[in-house]
Parts: C-alpha cells; sequence; structure tokens
C-alpha cells in the first residue's frame, strides 16, 4: 500500500472565552478483511507553530497519512509510573455526524474511545449528559470555560463523515483545556465496518499523547475457551479483540487445544492440540485462516513460544522421561537443544532482545525460575521465596519477569526483576495462573478460579497491582495471551 502526506489548515486560535460482541462461530474464512482495511491518517498543522514529536506508530498493512500537531503542556499529562490514584478528568463527546448514519458511527466510536479509557483506570471520563456546550465543528476551538467549569483537563472533539467512495473517515483532536490548545490532530479513512478499530486506535493516541506510553487498546487477546462438565471439559481456541468484542473460534471441538502464544507480528499463533490422541504444536495464519503442523515430536510437548525475531519457537520436549528446553527455528525445522539436566525444565520464555531465556525448573528441588543465556550457558536461579514458581514470561520492555507463585494453597500472579530482586506479589485467590503481557508492559492478563469448581475466568491487572477487573468473555476461559499492537 501506498504512504502519503498532506497538509491541512488548522482553526485559527481564538481569545479565551467566559461562555454486547456477536455470538462466536468457527471461522470458516480469512479474518484480513476484518482486521486490515485500508486506513488512511493524517495529522493537521498549525502554521508558525513548533511540531511535536510524531507520536504514531507506522502500520505496514494500513495507508497512513500524517501531520504534526503543537506540543502537550504539562499540565497535560498523568503520572503511570507508580499508579494513579486520581484519574484525570477527560471529555468526549459523541463524535458529530452530518447524516444518521454518521451520526450513530460516532455514537459508537465516542462509546468505544470512553470505554477504553476508563478502563485504563488513568482516565476519568465525565458524563455526556453533563456537558454544556454542542460541538458542531471538529476544527473550531471549545469553549473551554464551559468544559473547565465540569473540571475536564482534556477533551476530545471527533467527528464521522460517510465519503462519495463508501469508505468512513473519522477524524478527532485533543485539546489541552487548560492550556487551551489543540496538541493532537488525526484523521483515519477506512471501510465503514471497521468503526471499532479505529475507535481503539484513537484511544491508543489519547492515552500516548498524555501519558507518554505507548497504548494497547488496539490488540486482540487469545485464550482457552472452555465448556461443557468438569469430566469432558471442550477446550477450544478462541480469540477477541482486547475489549471483548468481535470473538470467535480458531479450533473446532472434536480435540483440544491449549497453550496459545502469539507471534512478534500477530499473524500466527503457535498452540499444542490434541488430535489423534497424541499432543502436537501447530501453527495458526491468522491471515489466511490455515493452521500447519509444526513438528511431530515422540514425547510429550509444553508451552511454545515465538523467539522475538518471529523466526524460531522454544519449547520443552519429554523425550525418555526427562523435560529439556529446545529452540526450533521455523525456517529448517531444525531444532537445537538448549538445557540437559535430569530435572523437569520447561516453560521457556525469551528476553525482549532474545539475548536471554528465563524457564521453570525443579533442579533446586521445587519448582522455581531460572534465566539462562539463548545459547543455553549461564543458567542461574532468580527465585528464592517460599512457595512454587512457575508459567515465567518476560515483560515486552525487559525491565520484569511475570510469574505464578503457589504458596499456602493459594495461587498468586507476581513480578521480579530478571535479576530475582523486586519481588512483588500484584493478586492471589485460590488459583491465579498463566500472565501475559499487554504491549506497552504496564497490564498483565491472567486466568483466575475464584475457588473451588468455579469455571476459569480471564481478569486484568495493572502493573501496581491496582485496577484488577474481569475481563468480558462468553464462555470460562483461560490461558490467555494478549497480543502485541495490531499492524
Amino acid at each position: 500500500m501506498s504512504v502519503s502526506k498532506s497538509a491541512a489548515s488548522d482553526a485559527p486560535r481564538t481569545p479565551r472565552s467566559g461562555d454486547p460482541g456477536p455470538k462466536p462461530q468457527l471461522a470458516r474464512r480469512s479474518r484480513a478483511a476484518r482486521w486490515t482495511p485500508a486506513l488512511r491518517v493524517r495529522r493537521t498543522l498549525r502554521p508558525g507553530s513548533v511540531a511535536c514529536r510524531l507520536m504514531f506508530a507506522a502500520c505496514a498493512a494500513l495507508c497512513l497519512v500524517f501531520a504534526v500537531s503543537p506540543p502537550a503542556r504539562a499540565e497535560l499529562r498523568v503520572p503511570i509510573t507508580e499508579g494513579h490514584l486520581d484519574p484525570m478528568p477527560i471529555a468526549v463527546p459523541d463524535f458529530i455526524g452530518a447524516d444518521e448514519r454518521a451520526q450513530q458511527i460516532g455514537r459508537d466510536v465516542a462509546g468505544v474511545i470512553r470505554a477504553d479509557l476508563e478502563r485504563s483506570a488513568l482516565f476519568r471520563p465525565l458524563d455526556p449528559a453533563a456537558f454544556i456546550q454542542r460541538l458542531t465543528d471538529v476544527n473550531i476551538p471549545p469553549r473551554f470555560a464551559d468544559w473547565r467549569v465540569l473540571r475536564a483537563q482534556a477533551l476530545v472533539v471527533g467527528q464521522a463523515t460517510m465519503l462519495p467512495d463508501g469508505r468512513l473517515r473519522i477524524e478527532f483532536r485533543l485539546w489541552d483545556v487548560l492550556g487551551e490548545q489543540s496538541v493532537l490532530g488525526l484523521q483515519f479513512a477506512t471501510t465503514p465496518d471497521n468503526w471499532r478499530r479505529i475507535a481503539h486506535r484513537v484511544a491508543d493516541q489519547v492515552y500516548k499523547q498524555i501519558t507518554g506510553e505507548e497504548g494497547y487498546f488496539d490488540t486482540r487477546i487469545v485464550f482457552v475457551s472452555e465448556s461443557g462438565p468438569k469430566t469432558r471439559r471442550v477446550k477450544r481456541l478462541m480469540i477477541m479483540d482486547q475489549d471483548g468484542a468481535n470473538p470467535f473460534y480458531l479450533t473446532g471441538a472434536s480435540f483440544m487445544s491449549i497453550t496459545p502464544r502469539f507471534s512478534p507480528n500477530t499473524q500466527l499463533i503457535t498452540y499444542m492440540a490434541y488430535e489423534d490422541g497424541r499432543p502436537r504444536v501447530y501453527l495458526f495464519n491468522l491471515e489466511t485462516n490455515r493452521r500447519e503442523v509444526l513438528g511431530d515430536f515422540p514425547g510429550m510437548t509444553f508451552a511454545p513460544r515465538f523467539a522475538p525475531d518471529g523466526n524460531a519457537v522454544v519449547l520443552s520436549l519429554d523425550q525418555g522421561g526427562n523435560s529439556e528446553i529446545y529452540r526450533m527455528d521455523l525456517r529448517t525445522r531444525q531444532r537445537a537443544r538448549l538445557t540437559d539436566h535430569p530435572s523437569i525444565d520447561t516453560s521457556p520464555s525469551y528476553s525482549p532482545d532474545g539475548s536471554r531465556i528465563v524457564f521453570n525448573s525443579d533442579r533446586g528441588g521445587t519448582p522455581q525460575l531460572y534465566v539462562m543465556d539463548a545459547n543455553g550457558g549461564g543458567v542461574r536461579r532468580i527465585s528464592f521465596g517460599e512457595g512454587r514458581y512457575m508459567t515465567p514470561v518476560w515483560s515486552p520492555r525487559g525491565d520484569l519477569i511475570a510469574f505464578t507463585r503457589q504458596s499456602g494453597g493459594r495461587f498468586a500472579i507476581g513480578v521480579m526483576r530478571p535479576d530475582g530482586t523486586g519481588e512483588r506479589i500484584l493478586s492471589e485467590s485460590y488459583l491465579d495462573e498463566g500472565p501475559s503481557w499487554s504491549p506497552n508492559g504496564r497490564v498483565i492478563v491472567f486466568f483466575r478460579e475464584a475457588s473451588p469448581g468455579a469455571g476459569p475466568r480471564v481478569w486484568s491487572i495493572d502493573l501496581t497491582g491496582r485496577n484488577l477487573r474481569q475481563m468480558a468473555t462468553q464462555t470460562d476461559a483461560s490461558d490467555p495471551a494478549w497480543s502485541p499492537l495490531l499492524p
């Protein structure tokens, strides 16, 4: 797809004034049309202003058009390093529309943006019923006094327009209410059925502009959908937007599928399936809706994960009663053994730069966490607390490792630094297990069984240990994996 640039004149400054997702179905066709339609983006320039740094990740599969907006003032900033107990008040009115269809899309887009920002716990979207000013043009500066009286610090104004060629254009501006200036302006053009993804993209940009960190709303989560009685559990892979919308099945109900993991480019998922009574590792291509067998292994196979470059997977194989960690090149299908120890070595996870691997081993007598070099050398233990440590996964930021800890008959989700220091427990219950990171490294998803006999559900929690929330799934759900930002 082509990438082009255009400039649009900004509105002149004015003086200060005193005035439910669909029912999941088994996927039968490529999902590429749903996730990668043509999308154009444009930023606006203020004549004579100083351009702010570009804060929008270029999309290889999407057509983008950028121009730059002036920098945000210090007032429009949310500190998130130690949690934010006082969320920023932000106003997101329904987006403007010239006709009934555009108005409905505008309402829907604004609703998704408000929900995304509220779930982060860093923002407090104000009730639209309290708004004083009725906005009619996205490019005309609002009456800031009307928004200050509501204690709004930021204002998102948008407009939905149906174009002559049938496409939908969404444009928005982020206004600093206290500084009385526009700090971000973007336009998107895409197919009308892609409005929800545009809403997530807008929320990501607002989040990034105000917090200084990447957003995580334009993402998906794959998990094991569980149904049926406990003695005959049906386990299928299901994928959905991070807010629970657009769920659909990836695998059928005639065999058990478990341990799904995303590739770095979000188009591949590796997982295990028990067909014909034996476990196999598969690759599922989300763009073509096809799968292939990664390999037939004589023993049990556990916990495959992608390397950061996407060209290999690391997994554990049980051969001759001993579980060891291997790396498999996806191009050649050649295997390289990384550990050689009589104890159980499993659950490997790469560091973001690919130089190290964290894994679980009982070589010290109980399951603990170990870190080794990517070639298998330099093994060192990093967990020394009470209990058993399992399912480690490295943060996308590289600064922390999340894990499951079992102690005193309860399970907890925690984090520690790669050298084992700074251990913190974020959540604990009868069974909390299987952490996975959001792509910006700020939020963790996991699954929880609140009590004996209760079905598993997917939950999320902030890195600070606050903002614990159950995520929307239509069935019992376990072993979630969070995708990178969509391309």
